[in-house]
């Protein structure tokens, strides 16, 4: 694999990682893009030359800053393109409530669900919203992540979802983060509006779609679409609004039956549709056409103690792209490690290392229509790095509760 250049550098002196191994996932290069004895220069943030050091151009060799990796694994750093991060309070309780026996119905009747969620998010300022979520995003961060898409969705009513997503844009003020929001007030109804999903739509989720667009809070827009949520005729009036704003669409689909989700989102040319237990071949078929990216999600799998998986032969034939992610929420996934993530995708779902690898980094950029600017290792694009201690890629998906990151790097700058 010979090195490439971005013509257009920034002035200023480059910083140099030298003496290291690249999984760059630089598709034309197949597999993990691997290069061995490599080198990665970045000027002004984005990466200048990723390739062979020996092949390191002259104008690299006298950097700014040289960083002698010592042989150090060198991939993208990793992105977790589905998490509800920002919420109030936590489902601890009701957790050992099921472990002592109780049912959803007895949880829900003492309060529990996400009517507690809603009624803990609701209860909070955007500061306190800030101060609970930043530990999760700390927790994340330590594992190499760069980039994290954060959803609304436990508000139901305008002023609480806006509250979230302000939350969500004030994390990558506090932290060296790139936070891509997505607007989920289509989650579900809240009990004032229960029977009632036309009129929830109508005055609460597209005008408050309007309010979060107005105010520049909101990056796509989302919708569960379930027989206890949405249907896919009343997910289709929330994208058509999104779509007139100029947003992009996702959707959580397929979780717990085929109502067809999959189809609808790709039908919108959605970025993505996630879950996805129940797709069918066309469904795999439909979003591989239309480029809309499969993400599976592990951890609401294993909490669920679901049974159903997802059908990952059929999206592998249909051609269908593949992200994972944490889905890291207080209820059904109270998840905030991507390495674990990984592990649990191969174990459960049963993608192999590449698959697990791309998928927390190309694959998930791919689903947050940022492939143009990270989740590999290529000139042009962002230099957001991750470092690690280990012999090969694979310990990244074979470890569990191990940590093996030695840096992260986000736009050319360690963190």
């Amino acid at each position: 694999m010979s090195g490439n250049n971005f013509s257009e550098r920034s002035a200023g002196k480059a910083t140099l990682w030298r003496n290291a191994r690249l999984a760059t996932l630089d598709e034309t290069h197949g597999g993990l893009g691997i290069v061995e004895s490599g080198a990665i220069a970045a000027n002004g943030g984005r990466i200048a030359y990723v390739g062979r050091e020996a092949d390191l151009p002259a104008e690299f060799a006298a950097a700014g800053e040289t960083i002698d990796c010592e042989g150090r694994w060198i991939t993208p750093a990793l992105i977790d393109c589905h998490t509800h991060l920002v919420y109030g309070g936590n489902r601890a309780r009701e957790f050992e409530m099921r472990l002592e026996g109780a049912t959803y119905e007895e949880i829900a009747r003492a309060g529990g669900g996400i009517v507690s969620s809603v009624k803990a998010t609701n209860a909070c300022t955007v500061d306190e919203l800030v101060a609970t979520a930043l530990p999760r995003l700390d927790t994340l961060l330590a594992e190499g992540v760069s980039t994290i898409e954060i959803k609304s969705g436990y508000g139901l009513n305008i002023e609480a979802e806006l509250r979230m997503l302000e939350a969500a844009r004030r994390l990558a003020t506090l932290r060296p983060v790139r936070i891509v929001t997505s607007y989920l007030a289509a989650h579900a109804t809240p009990p004032e509006y229960k029977g009632r999903n036309g009129d929830y739509i109508a005055e609460v989720v597209l005008p408050g779609l309007d309010a979060a667009h107005e105010k520049g809070l909101v990056d796509a827009v989302d919708g569960f679409c379930e027989g206890i949520a949405f249907s896919p005729a009343e997910i289709a009036r929330v994208f058509d609004h999104a779509k007139a704003l100029g947003l992009p669409v996702k959707l959580h689909a397929e979780q717990l039956s085929d109502l067809g989700g999959a189809r609808l989102a790709a039908s919108y040319g959605a970025l993505s549709a996630d879950h996805l237990e129940y797709l069918d071949a066309d469904g795999a078929k439909a979003m591989a056409d239309a480029g809309t990216v499969a993400v599976l999600l592990p951890g609401a799998f294993y909490t669920l103690r679901e049974k159903q998986l997802p059908p990952v032969k059929a999206l592998r034939e249909a051609g269908t792209r593949i992200a994972i992610a944490t889905d890291s929420n207080p209820g059904t996934s109270p998840l905030t490690s991507l390495l674990l993530t990984m592990n649990m995708s191969a174990t459960l779902f049963g993608l192999t290392v590449e698959e697990c690898i791309a998928g927390a980094t190309r694959e998930a950029a791919r689903a947050l229509g940022l492939i143009g600017d990270t989740g590999t290792l290529e000139a042009g694009k962002s230099a957001d790095l991750a470092l690690w201690d280990i012999d090969s890629p694979a310990e990244l998906v074979y470890r569990i509760g191990f940590n093996p990151l030695h840096a992260r790097v986000f736009k050319g700058e360690r963190t």
